[in-house]
């Protein structure tokens, strides 16, 4: 009679030399015991990525709506021409509406108020002549302000039986009255900081490749600039600026985005760069101010929105773009020590792997 394989297997046999057979369904229910055990591991990993994926939309939502939640006029400059009794008449006015809104300086001559909002000491103003109240804004320095300036010049001259009209001092060009162009340019020069990044450290890794990252840093930067200019202002016909001035300004904000996120990721690795696109997309894409204005954001939000790239070069395109440079100092400042912080990054993780390299070599030979 022909044997049983378990009879033959002598990982199978008793320690009496009879063959060990298993019971029927106990290795089925092994199996089922093993596969309800992963089941269950898997299970407890599936809250904590459901939690962890609802916060991360709540903080999105979070991010992008609370500015514009809490948007409107804080401490928003406005002139006015007359006596400086008649300008503090209209800030406690104003205050009543609008606690902290804006602040109004007196001008003794409509030509003087326009140098102030040429010059952005003032982002518009009122002059009334007694029968005829003129409004100046500057749609270019910030829609919603320009329109809250001619809404209250309105109701001022309403309230003194006064006609009132408006000059835009500084509009947005013809082609594109809205400035949607300058608005659609944020985004695009966020992940243009991004995509360098990745490329850069992928083709040219290592200490050998440190030259060619940042040569090609530099370039990207540079050709990314002038391209994003040409369209803004030639395609999209929505700033009135210097063509290199602008393009070189949008080149400095792109440096001052791309070089970071190569230091991250030089640094850190993916994790470095993942952070520094989170906090550019979601913190300084919304706190840019670039569709409002910084006047726009509650104080605290536009300082720190200033103080990042994306608010940054929105306000050097704006100055560049619009008031010939007037208020790109600041701008630049920022930019350039962005980029200056990047490079150091670059720097520093380069050095790490260098030092990492001799201490190998060093066990190599000791060895």
């Amino acid at each position: 009679m022909a044997s049983t394989p378990h009879e033959n297997d002598p990982a199978s046999r008793r320690p009496d030399g009879g063959a060990s057979v298993a019971p029927p369904g106990e290795g089925d229910r092994a199996a089922g015991s093993e596969g309800g055990s992963a089941g269950k591991g898997a299970a407890k990993k599936l809250l904590p990525v459901v939690i962890v994926l609802t916060g991360v939309l709540s903080a999105m939502l979070v991010v992008f709506g609370l500015p514009a939640v809490n948007g409107g006029p804080h401490h928003v400059p406005v002139g006015l021409v007359g006596p400086q009794a008649a300008a503090d008449a209209l800030g406690k006015q104003l205050d009543q509406r609008q606690p902290d809104g804006w602040e109004v300086t007196s001008y003794p001559s409509a030509d003087a108020l326009t140098k102030a909002i040429h010059d952005r000491d003032v982002m518009g103003g009122f002059a009334p002549d007694g029968q005829t109240l003129t409004v100046y804004t500057a749609s270019a320095a910030g829609n919603p302000s320009s329109a809250a300036i001619n809404g209250i010049g309105n109701a001022v001259a309403a309230q003194q039986g006064m006609e009132a009209t408006t000059e835009n001092v500084v509009p947005f060009p013809e082609d594109d009255p809205n400035g949607a162009g300058l608005t659609a340019a944020a985004l695009p020069m966020i992940i243009g900081g991004v995509l360098p990044a990745v490329a850069m450290v992928r083709l040219f890794p290592g200490h050998g490749g440190l030259r060619l990252r940042l040569t090609g840093a530099v370039l990207f930067a540079l050709a990314a600039g002038f391209a994003l200019a040409a369209i803004i202002q030639f395609g999209f016909g929505s700033v009135d600026g210097t063509y290199w001035t602008t393009a070189l300004g949008l080149s400095l904000g792109m440096a001052a985005l791309t070089l970071p996120f190569l230091g991250l990721e030089s640094l850190f690795g993916f994790t470095g760069l993942g952070a520094g696109i989170v906090v550019m997309m979601f913190v300084g894409n919304s706190l840019s101010g670039l569709a409002t204005g910084a006047h726009w954001l509650p104080n605290g939000w536009a300082t720190l929105g200033q103080l990042m790239p994306p608010g940054a070069s929105g306000s050097l395109l704006r100055a560049n773009g619009f008031f010939d440079g007037t208020g790109a100092g600041g701008p630049v400042a920022v930019l350039v020590a962005w980029a200056v912080i990047g490079l150091l990054l670059i720097l520093l993780a380069d050095r790490r792997r260098g030092r990492g390299a001799e201490g190998k070599d060093t066990e190599a030979v000791t060895a």
